[in-house]
């Protein structure tokens, strides 16, 4: 194998399938990136052989194609610190020893045979969907924060994908918050309901902004996988089996308060309050209160008993009676970060009640989130 290609290209593939790459591990080859040279690029591939693989095709200049795996930190470390030039790489025949020169630095790394790599399972084309890169980039964006981190109950630890005639519904829920975003289609498509890794779709998440044009989202017949195909780059991962929770009784149909305020300067004073609120079990206490005539106010206060507390105050819209609830401030900082509008509406009924947070103007996302339980 011989070839040479762009010291950029090299480090932002092998990036981008680092991604996949396990933390711990049995299977020591998982821990390394598969080079497959073929006629004018490179294919570079990695995963854990479990739930989730990438694979990123770059441009190269190949004289003699083959292929290798190395191990992907070394690799990964040596070129993000090369200059920004033309890196040779060469693979002497029956050897496993790669020749990297890049201007006046060379390496000699070692590698295992390629066809000892875990293989990555191809997705047969059940059924296809094609959604547009920027609006899954944001569907992704306003609900991967709320699954599940411990492995308690594993359908928690995915996003719910619900498509039906023209749109996909995308859900998360951790027993605490719920977020939810609606997408529109182009096309019409069957109905189909799966659970994809909240870890995989992070890492797509982060492979989005490289794409302009549509995503295709592929099924297998057996709706166990799931392929994101982004052009340059594909993603498979390992459908979550199991039933998700039936979350649309969990969004409250009814409020006795609403509460328009400014997201930026609501995002401030939450920062402010999180500050006290972590000597106080992280709790953050909002109360909206009504005004005849002129604007309502907002309190965002927090307390923690021998340490301090504070108490700021921004300008509100509130409809409705005087509203208390006191949310974890973690979670409120978790929302208020994925909102695109403005201005965002907090719908409450009562202190004990689940609390319903929108952007303003933008229907296609709803977040709810459970209430700390506090002496007012």
């Amino acid at each position: 194998m011989r070839l040479s290609c762009e010291q950029e290209d090299l480090h932002r593939g092998l990036s981008a399938v680092a991604r996949a790459i396990p933390a711990r591990t049995t299977l020591p080859i998982t821990q390394h990136v598969l080079f497959e040279a073929l006629e004018d690029s490179i294919v570079l591939s990695a995963t854990d052989a479990e739930t989730i693989a990438i694979t990123y095709r770059i441009a190269a200049t190949v004289d003699e194609p083959g292929s290798i795996t190395m191990p992907s930190r070394l690799l990964s470390d040596f070129v993000a610190t090369l200059p920004h030039e033309q890196i040779k790489l060469t693979l002497a025949e029956r050897s496993r020893q790669v020749s990297l020169s890049c201007a006046r630095n060379t390496a000699s790394i070692g590698g295992l045979d390629p066809d000892d790599f875990p293989p990555i399972p191809p997705v047969d084309d059940a059924a296809r969907v094609e959604v547009d890169a920027e609006r899954l980039r944001k569907a992704i964006n306003q609900t991967v924060f709320s699954a599940a981190t411990d492995d308690s109950r594993p359908v928690l630890t995915g996003v719910h994908f619900a498509i039906d005639d023209r749109e996909v519904r995308l859900a998360a829920a951790d027993g605490f918050r719920l977020s939810v975003h609606t997408m529109e289609l182009d096309q019409e498509v069957d109905e189909r309901a799966v659970i994809v890794p909240a870890r995989a779709l992070g890492e797509l998440g982060r492979l989005l902004p490289e794409v302009d044009g549509p995503v295709t989202m592929t099924f297998n017949s057996a709706g166990t996988q799931v392929q994101f195909d982004l052009g340059h780059a594909k993603l498979v991962a390992q459908l979550i089996q199991g039933t998700f929770p039936n979350y649309e009784q969990l969004i409250p149909k009814e409020t006795t308060t609403r509460t328009e305020v400014s997201v930026a300067e609501l995002t401030r004073e939450t920062r402010i309050a999180s500050i006290f609120a972590r000597d106080g079990s992280g709790i953050v206490r909002l109360i909206g209160t009504p005004s005849d005539g002129g604007p309502g106010r907002l309190q965002i206060n927090a307390r923690a008993e021998e340490v301090g507390d504070n108490e700021g105050e921004i300008d509100a819209i509130v409809d409705g009676e005087e509203a208390k609830i006191a949310f974890n401030g973690r979670y409120l900082m978790d929302v208020l970060q994925v909102i695109d509008a403005d201005r965002a509406l907090i719908e409450t009924s009562s202190p004990s009640s689940p609390g319903v947070i929108r952007p303003v103007g933008d229907d296609a996302f709803v977040h709810v989130v459970m209430p700390m339980f506090v002496q007012w």
